[in-house]
């Protein structure tokens, strides 16, 4: 028996697999945002006792954690040293020339997570090809030593210049910590990469974390223990591959994204079942909506970002968060503009209808206002929503004072929320390159589906994909991903330079690690694949193309090949080209990929299910004002619908808007065809 759980700002979603049957459950109860992992262990003993399994028949436990995200926003890191290079001791704070705001020159960069006093230089130093210049002063580590024990530092970052090239200097100052018995990172671990300040930021961003993170999953496995259950949990990381406890534990900055990364691999998943390689992923929860791309069935990948304004470079799926969820407050701003977010209500107190105290109209009161959502029905663990403080939240704070009917202000809600959403499609396909029209939407989380057939219809989308499994899909991609590890090493080199043996040499060190790493997760050699890659870019550029490698020793022909196509590659993406200019390897990287049992799901019966007779409801929809409408319920469902019509299920609601139709494809999925 597999098990998925995944923590959202509201709620926490568990979904269950039994490979024996085909079929899955699910369960969505509220988050505890003060103590993660009681909603992680309460929905893990739920459901067992729910589907009557033993703790016993329990084999995989697979999580999708914010606990990593939290600490970055929130500032609550552990109290950590960086120890660099003579006269790098600033490196955090000089940044890079770029600024946020142009022509602001007021603006305030983040406080640095290691205060000054935390920094120690080191007289050790390198050369650009890791020759060393200067010997390492052992004599000043260890006397480093000292004051980070009276310091009271819980955790160390290592980074020295021209480490990736030479790791020798700061794994010999590890090795003199080693008796402190806390958290020592290398950059030459975390990230062996040139660009100082963005190895340097990651390196110590990581390394703050690790005390937080490793707390928080030791709790787990501690509570599991005691459930009888003897799995090591696995970790889903920002690049939708999953990963050991213990490992993600030595290395947390790369939990960064591990929860929006579950929906876009679980959206992968669901697409291929359904025959769409091309979606726009849209994951609207009760605080955010994540926004991704999948093209020709593969996540994009990008390797550098930013948290909290802080830089970070690693391996991550490419998604654009905005503050756009079913809790998200509508509010009017100084100049009388209705305006939705980023501020949210959270799972406590949330929206005014859950009826826990709060009294900020939210995008969830205005879908139950508009006849959207049936107060009846269970949302999670919320016996039933109170439509009457919704209207009294809606008409107080939005309706009253921008002199609107209660329908128009809840509709007005609904439009603001959906054009940041429109606002926030465009940027990660119009701006990259990529017509919203030759892809499907596939919307999911608790209020992505309700929102779907609106965002479609204004970006001229054709299709909207609702997986069977919408409200819980990220929980349901942490079962269907693939162990992952990357490897990075910068070579920078000009290519006519380029060895092609120490090329090979570096990939087969790659393969020989990732090897290793996925043996000890229990893997078989014939579960175990490599995509190699490369960093390349004309001589003088500062941001580099990456380019596939054959999975092979690396000959003179092949490295032809690869040579032309970045020339082709470069007119692709920035429509110009320049064959005559030389090129540069910057990266070489492989990705060690172990794949795991995919869950072969139950097919929908169409020709024995039958189809519940649909209840009716009025529902607002602006083209008609209030409409009666068919309201079905998830679990049974026709081959068709036309809509106006509310489709209700367990942990998510889908709108049908009039003129659209919806079908029911054989697992149970969604397909809703859009008019423009």
């Amino acid at each position: 028996m597999r098990i998925g759980i995944d923590i959202g700002g509201t709620f926490t979603d568990i979904v269950a697999f039994d490979p024996r049957t085909g079929q899955l459950d699910s369960l969505k109860i509220s988050s505890t945002p003060t103590k993660l992992e009681e909603g992680v262990i309460a929905g893990l003993t739920e459901v067992l006792a729910r589907l009557q399994w033993s703790a016993s028949q329990v084999t995989q436990l697979v999580h999708g954690t914010t606990v990593a995200t939290n600490a970055i926003l929130e500032g609550r890191w552990a109290k950590t040293a960086l120890i660099t290079t003579e006269g790098f001791r600033d490196i955090l704070e000089i940044g890079r020339q770029n600024r946020p705001e142009l022509y602001n020159f007021f603006t305030e960069r983040p406080k640095p997570i290691v205060g000054r006093e935390l920094r120690y230089e080191v007289p050790e130093r390198l050369d650009y090809q890791g020759r060393v210049l200067k010997p390492l002063d052992e004599e000043r580590v260890k006397h480093i030593t000292i004051e980070l024990a009276q310091q009271g530092v819980e955790s160390v970052a290592v980074v020295f210049l021209f480490s990736y090239l030479n790791p020798a200097h700061e794994r010999r100052v590890k090795e003199l910590l080693a008796h402190l018995k806390i958290p020592v990172l290398l950059s030459c671990e975390v990230l062996p990469e040139f660009r100082e300040y963005e190895r340097t930021s990651t390196t110590v961003m990581s390394a703050a974390l690790v005390p937080i993170v490793s707390r928080y999953l030791q709790k787990l496995d501690e509570a599991t223990q005691r459930l009888g259950i003897r799995r090591e949990w696995r970790i889903m990381q920002s690049n939708a591959g999953i990963v050991s406890s213990p490992l993600a534990q030595a290395n947390p900055i790369t939990l960064v994204l591990s929860g929006p990364a579950g929906g876009v691999e679980g959206a992968r998943f669901i697409g291929e079942l359904a025959g769409f390689k091309n979606l726009i992923t849209m994951d609207m929860g009760g605080t955010s909506c994540d926004i991704s791309l999948i093209v020709d069935g593969k996540p994009l990948i990008r390797t550098e970002g930013e948290i909290a304004r802080r830089p970070l470079r690693l391996p991550m799926l490419d998604i654009h968060t905005i503050g756009a969820g079913g809790g998200s407050i509508a509010w009017i701003d100084s100049g009388g503009a209705l305006r939705v977010g980023p501020q949210s209500a959270g799972a406590e107190p949330g929206p005014a209808c859950y009826g826990r105290g709060g009294t900020e109209p939210t995008v969830t009161d205005a879908q139950l206002v508009l006849g959207r959502l049936d107060p009846a029905s269970p949302l999670g663990d919320i016996p039933q929503l109170h439509v009457h403080r919704a209207q009294a939240a809606i008409e107080e704070k939005i309706a009253r004072p921008l002199k609107m009917s209660l329908e128009e202000a809840a509709w007005g809600i609904l439009e603001v929320a959906d054009a940041n959403m429109e606002r926030a499609i465009r940027v990660i396909t119009v701006e990259r390159g990529h017509d919203p029209r030759d892809f499907a939407l596939l919307a999911f989380g608790g209020a992505g589906p309700l929102h779907a057939g609106c965002l479609a219809k204004r970006l001229r989308i054709q299709a909207v994909l609702v997986p069977a499994s919408a409200g819980v899909l990220s929980a349901l991609g942490l079962l269907t991903a693939d162990l992952v590890h990357h490897f990075v090493q910068t070579v920078l080199k000009q290519a006519e330079e380029l060895d092609l043996a120490h090329v090979n040499a570096i990939y087969e060190g790659f393969r020989a690690e990732g090897r290793s790493r996925l043996r000890e997760d229990g893997l078989d050699d014939e579960q175990i694949f490599f995509v190699p890659s490369m960093d390349l870019r004309y001589r003088g550029q500062a941001y580099e193309i990456n380019l596939p490698v054959p999975n092979s020793f690396l000959s003179q022909a092949q490295w032809a090949e690869i040579y032309e196509g970045f020339h082709e590659a470069h007119q692709r993406l920035y429509g110009h080209a320049s064959p005559g200019e030389p090129i540069e390897v910057v990266n070489l990287r492989l990705m060690a990929i172990g794949k795991g049992l995919q869950p072969a799901l139950k097919r929908r019966d169409l020709r024995s299910s039958g189809a519940s007779s649909p209840r009716e409801r009025e529902v607002y929809f602006p083209e008609t004002g209030w409409i009666t409408s068919r309201i079905f319920s998830r679990e049974l469902l026709p081959t068709a619908i036309t809509g106006p019509a509310i489709i209700e299920g367990r942990e998510s609601t889908i709108a049908v808007l009039p003129q659209q139709q919806a079908t029911v494809d054989d697992w149970g999925n969604l397909v809703i065809k859009v008019r423009a």
